[in-house]
C-alpha cells in the first residue's frame, strides 16, 4: 500500500508506541488522525501536519465521529490501535481479598472491546472507499497485543486476558473483513521503553534489559512504529500475531 494521500487514525496516539507510529506514517505520506482520551496529542498533531480527535475508544459516539474526521482527510486506509491501559492485582490479594471486578472489567473494555470497537467503526468506512489495486485492498489495520498474552505474569490476569483477546480475535476478525479487502495484523511487544518506565530507577531499567535474549536492551517505539508500517504497506500480511520482544520469555514475576 502506498501511503501517499491516504487517512490514517492511530488511538492512543499522543505518547509512547502510538506517537511513534504516528511520526512514521505521516512520514510516509500518510494523513493522520491522533485519537487519544486525554487531551495533549495537539502538538504533535501539528507537527505532522495531521489533527487530533479526543476521543475514548470504548464509546461508540466518539469514535464513530472519529472515524468521519478522518475520512475528510483523505482515504481512510489505515487504522493502528495502540490505546490501551494497565493495572496490577492478583486474583486474591495478600490480604485474601479477591481481585476488584469493576478493575478487571475496565481493562477488558478498554484494551480487548475499545480495540474492537474501532476496528469495526473504521473498517465499514474502509469497506466505502474504492479499493486501490487490482485486487480490491482497501486497507489495513495493526492492533497492539502483549507477550503478557502468552507469558503473562503474576498479577497480570487483566491485561493478560485482554491482549490474549486481541490475539484470539485477529484471525477471524482478517477473515470477516476479507470480502471487503482489508487487512488484520496484531503486533505483541515485550518490554519497550515507553514513559511508562521512564520513573524506573536505572538499575530495574538494567535488569529488565538483560531479561532480553538478544540484544538486550529495552525495546523502542521507533522499533513498534517500523513492524507496525511493514505490516501496512506490506500486502500479502495478512491474519497474524507477532512478538516484537528479542526473544523474552517473562517469568512468573
Amino acid at each position: 500500500m502506498d501511503l501517499t494521500g491516504v487517512s490514517a487514525i492511530v488511538t492512543g496516539g499522543a505518547s509512547g508506541l502510538g506517537a511513534a507510529t504516528a511520526r512514521k506514517l505521516a512520514a510516509g505520506g500518510a494523513s493522520v488522525l491522533i485519537v487519544d482520551r486525554s487531551s495533549g496529542g495537539e502538538g504533535l498533531a501539528d507537527e505532522l501536519e495531521g489533527a487530533f480527535f479526543q476521543a475514548d475508544v470504548t464509546s461508540e459516539t466518539e469514535v464513530t465521529a472519529a472515524v468521519a474526521a478522518a475520512a475528510e482527510m483523505g482515504p481512510l486506509r489505515v487504522l493502528v490501535n495502540c490505546a490501551g491501559i494497565g493495572a496490577a492485582a492478583r486474583t486474591i490479594g495478600r490480604d485474601g481479598e479477591p481481585h476488584v471486578l469493576a478493575d478487571f472489567e475496565n481493562v477488558l473494555a478498554v484494551n480487548l472491546v475499545g480495540t474492537f470497537n474501532c476496528i469495526r467503526l473504521a473498517a465499514s468506512a474502509m469497506a466505502k472507499t474504492d479499493p486501490y489495486d487490482e485486487h480490491g485492498a482497501r486497507g489495513a489495520i495493526v492492533n497492539t497485543a502483549s507477550v503478557a498474552a502468552f507469558d503473562g505474569q503474576i498479577g497480570q490476569a487483566a491485561y493478560s486476558a485482554s491482549k490474549g483477546g486481541i490475539v484470539g480475535m485477529t484471525l477471524p476478525v482478517a477473515r470477516d473483513l476479507s470480502s471487503v479487502g482489508v487487512r488484520v495484523n496484531t503486533i505483541a511487544p515485550g518490554i519497550i521503553d515507553t514513559p511508562l518506565l521512564a520513573g524506573l530507577p536505572e538499575p530495574a531499567r538494567i535488569s529488565l534489559a538483560e531479561q532480553v535474549l538478544f540484544p538486550k536492551r529495552l525495546g523502542r517505539p521507533e522499533d513498534f512504529a517500523d513492524l507496525a508500517h511493514l505490516l501496512i504497506t506490506h500486502d500479502y500480511m495478512n491474519g497474524e500475531t507477532i512478538r516484537m520482544d528479542g526473544g523474552i520469555r517473562m517469568a512468573a514475576r
